[in-house]
């Protein structure tokens, strides 16, 4: 079936459908932020990890487009994804499309669904056949915008009437800097408990991938997963020895009600932010975030520690950074990017504050920084020896 992607600034990219069926050009999905098949088109240049990719909470909201040029010749696993404690959330497709060059339509080991079915089933539509080279370095020149998978209302040719009507919906389709996605991701429920262990972590869903859980699992540590609309009082009261914020999508700085929260908790408990929980907890510092032009996605990022001076390879998926200019004078700079320089996690000691904006725990992507978590658990046993865990 003959589609296209069609952007915010009248870009159009033709190739043919996969996965769940795109809307025609005459029945758009209604105006809101998470329809499927619209929204931010962001490139990710992951070679491998489809599957994780797609299920990442983190991108919510988005269209991703592939740079490594085949997808789909391994099929998909539901146990590979990434959705969160105990898949409590569906569907587990969270990006709102997908786009490739070359999409394998071939066999795939038994028990394995095909790419297309796996999109289809959660109502994702896919394109493959356009020019990715070409359209990445579009995004990267002129920054990511909105976009939408579409077909014509008749043949195969999108007429220029219905270019007109598909550029006005996406005209009117709201930005991704100002828009808080937390209300699709995270869990609503009061707590849910994970695992049981003498050291408590309390885990602040923000839409939280699936192996941060199991990364922490492996010490053996209790944990409660909590909402994002949690106070700083009701996680005081569970006496954890650490607190983690986790990843999720959207614009950190439309949320002013869990800065405050996590506020009140500095300086009181170990904070560990992951990406999204790295912005907020900087935010709650007093530092400023921002929109970046196209944002890092991918799986081989390099970061480079600045305290050790060792350069990680990692996995990462943001489009908005820390400005370092805001930081307060107590705390450092503990990651920084390798390309842009940009700042990829923070650290206070006196405070226990440790931050990062790449994902330590990959799913897709290379091991290098697991030590992470071992630090911040080192970091709760010690909270726990010089104060029995009292805040």
């Amino acid at each position: 079936m003959r589609s296209y992607l069609i952007l915010d600034d009248g870009s159009c990219f033709s190739g043919f459908s996969f996965g769940a069926d795109p809307p025609k050009v005459d029945d758009l999905p209604e105006l809101r932020e998470f329809s499927k098949g619209v929204g931010e088109v962001v490139f990710n240049t992951g070679m491998t990890g489809y599957h994780e990719i797609l299920t990442d909470p983190s991108y919510t909201g988005q269209i991703v487009v592939m740079t490594y040029p085949h997808m789909g010749n391994y099929g998909t696993d539901d146990s590979w994804s990434e959705n969160g404690p105990e898949d409590r959330l569906l569907p587990r497709v969270k990006a709102q499309g997908f786009v490739v060059r070359e999409y394998y339509d071939g066999p795939v080991p038994p028990g394995r669904l095909s790419l297309s079915e796996f999109l289809k089933k959660y109502g994702t539509p896919g394109i493959a056949g356009l020019d990715t080279r070409a359209l990445t370095l579009h995004l990267r020149d002129s920054g990511s915008r909105n976009g939408i998978i579409v077909r014509p209302a008749a043949g195969e040719t999108l007429d220029d009437g219905e270019l007109k009507k598909v550029n006005s919906y996406l005209n009117s389709f709201p930005s991704m800097e100002g828009r808080n996605c937390i209300p699709e991701v995270g869990i609503t429920e009061d707590e849910n408990i994970i695992s049981d262990g003498d050291l408590k972590l309390v885990a602040v869903d923000c839409g939280t991938k699936g192996n941060i859980l199991r990364e922490m699992k492996k010490f053996g540590v209790g944990i409660r997963v909590l909402s994002s609309g949690t106070s700083a009082e009701e996680i005081l009261e569970l006496s954890p020895q650490g607190v983690l914020f986790s990843n999720g999508p959207g614009d950190p700085a439309t949320l002013d009600g869990l800065i405050g929260e996590i506020k009140k908790l500095v300086g009181k408990v170990p904070l560990f932010g992951i990406c999204l929980g790295h912005q907020l907890i900087a935010s709650a510092l007093g530092a400023r975030t921002r929109k970046m032009k196209f944002g890092h996605h991918g799986c081989n990022n390099p970061v480079r520690d600045e305290l050790s001076g060792r350069v990680a390879v990692t996995s990462q998926n943001h489009g908005f950074d820390v400005d370092e200019e805001s930081l307060p004078g107590d705390t450092r700079v503990w990651f920084r990017n390798a390309n842009d320089r940009t700042i990829e996690g923070i650290i206070n000691d006196e405070k226990r504050i440790y931050t990062s904006q790449f994902h330590p725990e990959a799913a897709p992507g290379p091991h290098d920084s697991l030590w992470i978590f071992r630090r911040f658990y080192d970091e709760m046993q010690r909270f726990e020896t010089e104060t029995g865990g009292e805040a």
